[in-house]
């Protein structure tokens, strides 16, 4: 492979990557997110299923496949815009056509957009009320919980489900279609807003949308997601370029797809405005970004009929339990060794307090975050957008593979270091099973206790880096004397307890 030249290795890595997406395709089609697949699946009854250890088998080999020609790509020499946008196509071309593939959440869309078309409000009635024709292929535990997704997306699930006619496929294509073109948004804009922020287009591009990730979740699990990113990366890329009203819009189209997209409001605020300006700069900045987001949404609002009501829906995603979830998996660990010492019933109570001090802490990261982004130029504004984007998918409660890429897009923008992105993206790549059953699941005790000890670990790092530390100094030696008239050195005397400060105490 040393021999190769730069251009040989992009046509291998082109190549590889397709050879990668028609196996996982295959895994789809083996043993996917099928409608009549087994909604109580775990590792033992895939691989008991006829075609189940060759599902897994494509899966995994597939994905390694896909990885590694992400990767040599990245080891190829210089890349082109269009030569990442011609790939990821090209990759996400056997995705496009597979059946749902890691999530059963698009039979959920589905079927919140059949509660809609049948005249009922989702954000009070679950699926099971209407019921929705195909409710048999929906995920048990959401089948009586409201709808947490936006108005905006549950009038597009609604509109698929009056063309559909009742045919479930039908329903699932145009989701899928609206999920095709949530990451063409991402083609056009991520570029651009990389190109306004002084970073590689191409490396930013490659980053952000190449990652199998993408094409597994965004494409061919037909995530709501892949609107959500490309409307922000609009958004956001409108506010560098200083046009505040349309910036505003087009992030509360993505508001009214899904909630995560009001962590990048502010910041659009701070792009807007040019780092040396006044703080009535930001104010009337602010006023026009407000002004376009509060129009855009509210006149989807009043034309579905739906308006806030998704934000409690969102409470019922706590439902699931799994360590992918900072805060949950620290819950969760205390629970553990709470049941080893007899604490049976600390479970439940320590996942409740260890979200609500995530939500706490989360709340008090993104203040941090847009403080320290006043007066930046575009590129550190669009990296602390991501950071903050990091920070509210870290520490909520819930945790996905696909939650990964509107933080991983804003930061390929600001070209952010790529190490730690490739990483995680390379380890979420393996979480879930083709049928949508989580890894996690499986390792709840390991885990979570590994995300315990690296937040003890980190917690400690943090203290040793940040916080005060004096050196003793010992006792009669000379030190100099403060007062700038005198040159003579004073002996040092013992401090008395009334000097010490409280760390020094300790």
């Amino acid at each position: 492979m040393s021999a190769m030249s730069g251009l040989d290795r992009l046509r291998v890595s082109r190549y590889l990557g397709l050879l990668g997406a028609v196996v996982v395709a295959a895994a789809a089609y083996l043993g996917g997110a099928l409608p009549g697949s087994d909604l109580r699946a775990n590792i033992a009854r895939i691989l008991a299923a006829p075609a189940g250890p060759w599902c897994l088998a494509a899966w995994v080999v597939g994905t390694a496949v896909m990885v590694a020609a992400w990767l040599l790509a990245r080891r190829a020499g210089p890349l082109t815009t269009r030569w990442v946008l011609t790939t990821v196509a090209i990759w996400a071309l056997p995705l496009v056509l597979a059946p749902p593939l890691g999530s059963r959440d698009v039979y959920a869309y589905a079927c919140q957009g059949a509660v809609y078309a049948g005249g009922l409000n989702p954000y009070q009635n679950g699926a099971e009320v209407l019921p929705c024709p195909w409710l048999d292929t929906m995920s048990y535990v959401w089948r009586d919980t409201p709808a947490p997704y936006g108005p905006g997306y549950l009038a597009i699930a609604s509109g698929a489900v009056g063309v559909a006619d009742g045919r479930l496929w039908v329903v699932i294509t145009l989701l899928r279609l609206a999920a095709v073109a949530g990451v063409v948004l991402t083609a056009v804009y991520l570029p651009r807003l990389a190109r306004a922020c002084g970073v590689d287009e191409a490396r930013a591009t490659w980053l952000g949308l190449a990652s199998p990730v993408v094409g597994v979740h965004l494409v061919a699990g037909s995530h709501n997601d892949a609107l959500m990113v490309g409307l922000c990366l609009a958004g956001l890329y409108l506010a560098v370029r200083r046009r505040p009203v349309a910036s505003g819009a087009l992030l509360g189209l993505a508001l009214a797809v899904k909630a995560t997209a009001g962590v990048a409001l502010p910041f659009a605020v701070l792009a807007v405005v040019r780092p040396d300006r006044s703080l009535r700069r930001l104010v009337a900045g602010a006023a026009w970004v407000a002004l376009g987001c509060a129009v855009t949404y509210g006149a989807i609002a009043l034309a579905t009929g739906l308006s806030f009501g998704w934000l409690a829906g969102l409470h019922y995603s706590g439902r699931t339990i799994q360590w992918t979830s900072l805060p949950t998996a620290v819950g969760m660990a205390i629970g553990y060794i709470g049941r080893a010492f007899g604490a049976t019933h600390l479970m439940h109570h320590a996942v409740n307090a260890a979200r609500s001090v995530g939500m706490a802490v989360m709340a008090v990261v993104l203040v941090v975050l847009w403080w320290r982004a006043r007066g930046r130029d575009a590129r550190q504004t669009i990296l602390y957008a991501g950071l903050a984007l990091v920070a509210a998918t870290a520490f909520a409660p819930v945790f996905h593979p696909w939650y990964l890429l509107l933080p991983l897009t804003v930061l390929a923008a600001a070209g952010v270091q790529e190490r730690w992105p490739i990483v995680v993206a390379t380890a979420v790549a393996f979480l879930a099973l083709p049928d949508g059953y989580s890894l996690s699941r499986p390792t709840q005790v390991p885990g979570s206790l590994a995300v315990l000890i690296a937040v003890i670990a980190a917690a400690v790092w943090c203290a040793r880096q940040y916080l005060p530390r004096r050196q003793p100094v010992p006792v009669g030696s000379p030190v100099p004397d403060a007062s700038p008239t005198s040159g003579a050195p004073v002996e040092a005397r013992q401090p008395s307890p009334g000097d010490l400060k409280p760390l020094d105490r300790l």
